[in-house]
Parts: C-alpha cells; structure tokens; sequence
C-alpha cells in the first residue's frame, strides 16, 4: 500500500474533535485553581484569614507550600486514578468508562465551590485527579481504534492541543468571573462544562464498526495496519511491566509530565510575583501572555504531531521518525532557564511559549508509543501505567516545588525543566534502542 495515498473518507477526524473537546474542558476544570490562586481574597480564606486582615509575607510562604501539597494530594490521585482507571477503560470500553471519568471530575469541579480551607481544597483536588485520569488512556485508545498507525502522532497532536485550548479559555474567562463574581464563581462555572461534555461524549462516541456512518472503505482503512485482534485480551499490570516497551513509555512520562503540570501549577504565580521581571501580571492582565503562550503550545502540539508523521512518509521507520522528533523537542526546552533570570517579560514569555510548545509536541510522539508497541486492546492499560508514573513525578515534583521557590525563587525550577526531557530520551534510547511492538501472539501467550 502507498502509505502517501489519501484516505477514502475523513469522519475519523470527528472522533479527534471529540477528543479536543474532553481534553480542553478537562483542562479548563483542572487549570482553574492556578489562576484562582493568585486571588487575595481566595488567599485568605484558604489560610482561614479575615477579609479585612493583612496576609503577612509569613502566611503567603506558608500558603505556597501548602498549595504545593494541595497539588500534590490531586497528584497522587491522578497516579492512582491513570492505574485504575486505564485498566477499567479495557474491561468495560472506551465509552463506558470515559463517561464514568467525566462524571466523577465533574462533580469534584462542581464541590470545589464550597471548599473553605486548605483541607477541604485539598480533598476537593484528590477527587478531581481520581476522575480527570480518564481522560488520556481513554483519548489514546480511541486514537488506537480509529486511526492506523502513520496518523496516529497526528492525531494525538492535535487533541492534546485541547489542553493548550483549555488553560487559554481558563485564563481568558477565570479571572473575569473572580473580578466581576468572586472566586466560588470561577469552579462552579467551569464545573458545569464537564455534564455538557458527558452528555456530548455519551451520544456521540463509538467503535468504528458499530458506526454507521463510517463508510466500509474508511473502516479498511483504519484497519490497514492488519492489527486488528479477534478478541480483546486482558493482560495484568504485571505482565505489561515485563515488558521493556512498558518502561521506556513509562520512563518519558515520569521525567516530562511533572514539567508540563509545573508550567499548568505555577506559571501564574511566577508572572505575578517574580522579583526579577520589570512588569508583572495579575488577574487583569493574564489573559493576553497566557494566550500567546498556549496558541504557540497549540500550535507546537499539531506541528511535532505532523513532523513525525511526515518522517515517516518520507520512509524513516517508526523508531527514527519518533525519536528524532522528540529530540528536536528536547533542544528546544534547554533556553528556559534563563526565563527566571530576564527583566524582560516579553522574553520570559517567548522563552516559556517555546518551551511549552516543545512539550506538547513531545506529549504527542510519546501517546503514540503505547499505541504504536502493543496491541489495541491494552493500550489504555499501557497509558495508565505510563500516567501513573508521570503523576509520581509529578507528586515529587510538586512536594518540592514550593519549597524551591520560597527559599530559591524560580531558577532552580527552570534548570529542571531544561535538563528533564534531554535525560528521559537518552534513557529511553538505552532502554528500547529501537520501537519494536509487542505482537498479539505473545501476549496471548500470557494472558491472565
């Protein structure tokens, strides 16, 4: 088969738009607590001082280390939730238990209303992390049944620009609501766009050979990889961590994810309170400089996406299309460092735009390891474990960071984030020199 030919029909790529969609509303529910965090008044009553009270430099250090235990508490849950959630996701469909997801962070965006203390928040982010896991084993296996592999970084490129969508709508509409509302406004409108996705995802989504609108050559073609199984397997989280496939996906998820949900936790706060930039933002003036930066992460989540797959129409074999992609993206982080050192704001943003622009498309070719190495019917198993894994991350990191940055400031943070993603791939290499997948035979060979 010419893998350049074009495809017959193109209602696949509504399955994508679906995919946008979850991913940008579960940001937005996920995103809304950094902006809200940067509210005096929110400040203050999480630290259970009177409105008319000053909040002491004391109390906001003491407040950033426990918003820094906050998101790590949302965190843990996340890990835990990427386990439990991905391997529910193979047993009972992608339907079912996408919608199951959506349900639960929904709720958790809605309760976070009427949390009054840094206890309540907290318990509030545990049950948001639990639901909002569903969202990427989930996104990844429908990519995995409704694309073949040569469109599969593409495809993933271009939902996980959701999340970039999400923190520019968040940006744009939270602080309006907490200055013309108050902050309780900002979760509990948020909070409702998870039940209108629920109901958009439940009528909407199905497996290609229950659609009836999808035409018999499109379904061949999505089929042309030949790896189709006759009947799903179920291997335990055991097995699948026997494999070195496993490791190497779970490797880059554990260095890169923790930096990603840094910028999502802190970018706020480091524009809003960094000693070293000349002018800093607030919630009137967020919007512009979260735009630019997400429209350029978007833009770097689609256009990473495209290069792998243009790799590999030029003939590059998986493993050098991926890797080489991930490279370029890997460079393209190491300048950030010096977005902590600048005067300069308009330089703080560009560097962080390129930087954040390099991890989304890094995200993309990594979503694609799981459904490039092993087989349909595990994939969002695969991707829970390797979401387990960047939430440990995550956590660690997040224990950490507000610690750093009271006593340090923010540099220390962005040196991390410069060196994470160069270390992850030469890991990866060493782990799994070249993409080999996982065939159906040998994991029905164990299958439990």
């Amino acid at each position: 088969m010419n893998i350049t030919a074009p495809s017959p029909g193109n209602y696949r790529w509504r399955m994508v738009a679906l995919l946008f969609l979850a991913t940008t509303i579960n940001y937005v529910d996920r995103q809304v607590l950094s902006f809200t965090m940067t509210d005096e008044l929110f400040r203050k009553e999480m630290m259970g001082v009177g409105p008319d009270q000053i909040l002491t430099q004391e109390a906001l250090d003491r407040f950033k280390i426990q918003y820094g235990d906050v998101d790590a508490a949302f965190k843990f849950a996340y890990a835990i939730g990427f386990l439990v959630v991905g391997w529910l996701i193979d047993r009972i469909g992608t339907r079912r238990g996408f919608a199951l997801g959506i349900y639960v962070w929904s709720i958790a965006a809605v309760a976070t209303t009427f949390v009054s203390s840094m206890r309540g928040l907290a318990l509030a982010r545990t049950s948001l992390g639990i639901g909002e896991a569903a969202n990427f084993p989930a996104a990844v296996k429908t990519v995995s049944e409704w694309f073949p592999k040569r469109e599969r970084s593409f495809a993933s490129g271009l939902f996980n620009a959701g999340a970039n969508v999400g923190i520019i709508l968040t940006a744009l509409v939270v602080p309006w609501l907490i200055l013309k509302f108050g902050w309780r406004s900002s979760f509990f409108v948020t909070g409702i766009l998870g039940f209108i996705l629920l109901a958009v995802w439940w009528f909407t989504y199905t497996k290609p050979h229950r659609n009836p609108r999808l035409s018999k050559a499109e379904l061949a073609y999505i089929h042309s990889d030949n790896d189709q199984e006759q009947q799903p397997l179920k291997v335990s989280w055991g097995k699948l961590l026997s494999y070195k496939q496993t490791w190497a996906f779970a490797i880059g998820k554990f260095m890169a994810d923790p930096i990603w949900w840094f910028y999502m936790t802190w970018l706020p706060d480091f524009f809003n309170s960094n000693d070293a930039l000349e002018q800093r933002l607030d919630l009137k003036s967020f919007g512009i400089p979260f735009l630019i930066i997400y429209i350029v992460s978007d833009a770097g989540s689609v256009f990473f996406g495209w290069l792998s797959t243009q790799f590999m129409n030029l003939g590059w074999t998986a493993n050098r299309a991926r890797k080489t992609t991930m490279l370029i993206c890997a460079l393209c982080v190491v300048p950030i460092f010096f977005a902590a050192q600048t005067s300069s704001l308009y330089v703080a943003i560009a560097l962080i735009s390129m930087a954040t622009a390099a991890h989304q498309g890094w995200a993309a070719n990594m979503y694609t390891f799981a459904s490039d190495l092993f087989p349909k019917s595990v994939v969002a198993s695969v991707t829970g474990i390797g979401g387990m894994f960047g939430a440990v991350g995550g956590i660690l990191l997040a224990l950490l960071a507000g610690r750093i940055i009271t006593a340090f400031g923010y540099l220390p943070m962005f040196i991390i984030a410069g060196c994470a993603y160069l270390i992850a791939l030469t890991i990866i290499h060493l782990v799994l020199p070249k993409l080999e997948p996982v065939s159906v035979e040998e994991l029905e060979s164990v299958v439990v």
